[in-house]
């Protein structure tokens, strides 16, 4: 067996080519067995810097959706016969013509763009995403994070400041604490969210192993709760007033300890003042919890050599995802664990957002959707608000759509309706590899190449690592060479709009990058650098692997242009296969503080006149079954469903509850059960088990492959059923926007 250099043709020779996988943000290290253009095997790098070979199953999607014969190669045009293939250029002049067209008519918000999670997470192209937001000119912008990490950033932006969310989101520095907290997550099966960290069952059990303590609270007893020293069960949506009752007990108790905080927050009497009414004793019965155990929960946190609470899904998509982040922040703050190894730490990437260019403090709610007055975070509105967009007449109407690598009829709240303003679209374009539930609806799909097929740099993902790490992934199999990238699919959508129709792909690149370029410039005075010397220093590169080029030069260990002559540049990377370890993370509270005061927030408006909200929902005391998603190991995207390897085991797609319910309500292990809410019903076999708190159902989101029209041969096998089609988009965290998809009430009976 020989070894090559990734992207290498090498003819019927076997060779090995190494790649970060793609799926999930876990970011394993990849080595590909590749024989000609076939890859053979996928297994863990065991020199990978960081995963060190760990592997799950999905990283086998590389291979097998490289092979799959239900993948698009050319793109489709919608016809009353059918589908058929056209060429490359017709299909970016049918676009443009449409879409100016309309834009011309009705104006720029007129049209839409939803960019999915390969294209924002693992996809370089995503850096063309501003670009064709800026082309189009639009504001109704939306993209996976609208749907499940909203909240999170909203918090995170008013705290801390960061002008992008992403870049002052803490992540838990796991392989150093002594006590994790983790309520509404999962990350044994996650492998992180919002918190990048290959192995993450084996970084959970070393937290226990080393003499820490590993504390889960969830509805469900989940992979995590079970490595865990002890899980609590938690009515859906409480986690706010349970967050805040903890906070509340450090005032009580005197166990504020601000640590590396000290000096640097406003407000800390503010924030006694609004938890005041969460004692335990108040919000016992509403979250399901004992009040003593609330207490010593927070006892225990705040007196452990370090700790870290983390939370994810669950407190972000339900009704009170801004206040629940907020108490996940104010406990690591008020117990000295912010900004301390061990504690809630900010990564420190190589190639940083921030040198893409200076820019003021966050803020929110710039502007507001048209319909029912949900804020802008970002430049993007919450993905709750689509189908109103779409259906509902007047100026500002969205009446075209492009989507970029989703699926939202199984990823988004409310997928009936969703579907109803889809098909009224005038125009829907997705680029996409797949005719599936959603793209079936589309006049015009515009396939990419696969992640065998093309490059990739850990720069998302690397704002959130729980260890700094560097790494390149070149393309392990060339792609065809009429076959355009991802970023080149942008760009040319985008390039009639910036009066650059005819610009070949690099004369196109080149403008674009020289305002990047520019922005750089400005963001770094000291260097005294001009976007004239950047551009020229990278004149003959194109596409993300220039852009990833300029942010590594000005990033922590970059050579700023030959300013530090010792630092790296993406050549370096690319000649360390396995990557490049920059160590554990680091105190960095001063560097990423960026509001106006200069000091962290702690109690921001938007979370003080949210608490009338919480206290009223505390008093109603509903008992009404409440539906919540769950996480499948196997797959993260719903394409995935159609790989053979990763749908291999117990089926997974089940209505999960506890024994207490289902004698309840006379259904059986086993059995069938009808499962509905106010916007739609399933039917889905039923599994009964005790890791679900009574009370509480359960249903893996992105299944119910059974739409006419679509083409996943293999998904169709097994469609299982589709849990949005019961989530409400009308039902949402009125802080963020964010649509409720963990707590939906139901009604569950025999089918």
């Amino acid at each position: 067996m020989s070894t090559s250099e990734p992207g290498a043709a090498g003819g019927d020779e076997t060779r090995i080519a190494y790649r970060v996988c793609p799926f999930c943000e876990a970011t394993c290290g990849l080595a590909l067995e590749i024989r000609g253009r076939d890859i053979v095997a996928v297994r863990g790098d065991r020199d990978d810097v960081f995963s060190r070979g760990f592997v799950c199953p999905k990283a086998q999607g590389v291979k097998e959706m490289y092979h799959d014969p239900d993948r698009l190669e050319r793109p489709v045009l919608r016809t009353a016969a059918g589908w058929r293939e056209i060429p490359w250029g017709e299909a970016f002049s049918l676009i443009a013509t449409r879409l100016g067209a309309l834009r011309a008519a009705h104006g720029d918000d007129s049209v839409g763009v939803f960019a999915g999670n390969p294209l924002v997470v693992h996809d370089l192209a995503f850096l063309y995403l501003p670009v064709l937001a800026q082309a189009l000119g639009t504001k109704n912008v939306f993209n996976p994070a609208s749907i499940d990490t909203l909240p999170k950033d909203i918090q995170t932006g008013l705290m801390y400041g960061g002008w992008l969310p992403v870049l002052s989101v803490t992540v838990p520095d796991i392989d150093r604490t002594d006590y994790l907290l983790v309520i509404g997550a999962n990350p044994a099966v996650s492998h992180g969210s919002l918190m990048t960290m290959p192995n993450a069952p084996g970084r959970l059990t070393a937290v226990r192993k080393r003499g820490g303590r590993l504390v889960v609270i969830d509805p469900r007893r989940t992979e995590t709760a079970k490595l865990a020293n002890e899980h609590h069960f938690l009515r859906p949506g409480s986690d706010a007033a349970l967050l805040l009752a903890m906070v509340h007990t450090l005032f009580e108790e005197q166990l504020v300890s601000l640590g590396a905080a000290e000096g640097r927050v406003n407000d800390l009497e503010a924030v006694a003042d609004a938890v005041a009414p969460f004692t335990p004793e108040a919000v016992a019965a509403f979250c399901r919890m004992p009040a003593p155990t609330i207490r010593r929960l927070a006892r225990e946190f705040a007196s452990a050599e370090s700790a870290v609470c983390y939370g994810r899904l669950g407190t972000c998509v339900q009704a009170f995802g801004t206040l629940a982040s907020w108490g996940v922040d104010l406990l690591n703050i008020l117990t000295g664990n912010l900004d301390r190894p061990g504690g809630a730490m900010f990564p420190n990437p190589a190639a940083p957002y921030r040198a893409l260019g200076a820019a003021p403090p966050f803020s929110f709610g710039r502007w507001t959707s048209r319909v029912s007055r949900r804020p802008e975070t970002g430049g993007m509105l919450p993905a709750s608000t689509m189908a109103e967009e779409i259906l509902t007449p007047g100026e500002g109407q969205i009446r075209a759509m492009l989507l970029l690598m989703t699926n939202p009829l199984r990823s988004a709240a409310n997928s009936a309706t969703l579907e109803r303003a889809f098909r009224e679209l005038d125009f829907l374009v997705a680029v996409d590899c797949y005719i599936n539930e959603t793209t079936r609806l589309a006049h015009l799909i515009l396939p990419t190449p696969p992640a065998a097929q093309h490059g990739h740099f850990e720069f998302g993902p690397a704002h959130l690592a729980v260890r700094n790490t560097l790494r390149w992934s070149g393309a392990p199999v060339p792609p065809p060479p009429d076959a355009p990238s991802a970023w080149q699919v942008l760009l040319r959508i985008a390039a009639p709009f910036m009066g650059l129709g005819a610009a070949d792909d690099k004369t196109a690149d080149d403008a674009v990058f020289a305002q990047v370029a520019a922005q750089a410039a400005a963001a770094e005075p000291g260097l005294a650098l001009t976007a004239e010397e950047i551009c020229a220093a990278l004149a003959t590169a194109v596409g993300p692997e220039r852009i990833i080029d300029m942010l590594l030069r000005l990033g922590p260990h970059g050579d700023a242009f030959g300013r530090r002559p010792q630092g790296m540049t993406l050549d370096d990377v690319k000649a360390a296969p396995h990557g490049i370890d920059l160590g554990p993370l680091t105190p960095r509270l001063s560097e990423v503080l960026n509001t106006a005061s200069g000091r962290i927030e702690l109690a921001p408006p938007t979370m003080l006149n949210d608490l009338p909200r919480l206290r009223a929902r505390m008093a109603e005391h509903t008992e009404e079954m409440l539906l919540i998603g769950r996480r499948v190991l196997r797959s993260s995207n719903s394409f995935m469903h159609n790989l053979p390897f990763t749908t291999r085991g117990e089926w997974p797609c089940t209505l999960q509850m506890s024994p207490q319910d289902a004698d309840r309500l006379g259904v059986h292990d086993g059995g069938e059960a009808r499962i509905t809410s106010r916007t739609g019903s399933v039917v889905a076999p039923v599994q009964v088990t005790p890791d679900l708190m009574p009370g509480v159902v359960s249903l893996p989101h992105g299944y119910g492959h059974d739409a006419e029209g679509m083409q996943l041969g293999f998904a169709t096998r097994r469609p299982g059923v589709n849990a949005n089609a019961l989530t409400d988009d009308e039902a949402y965290d009125e802080a963020s926007g964010t649509a409720v998809l963990f707590g939906t009430p139901v009604t569950v009976e025999p089918a």
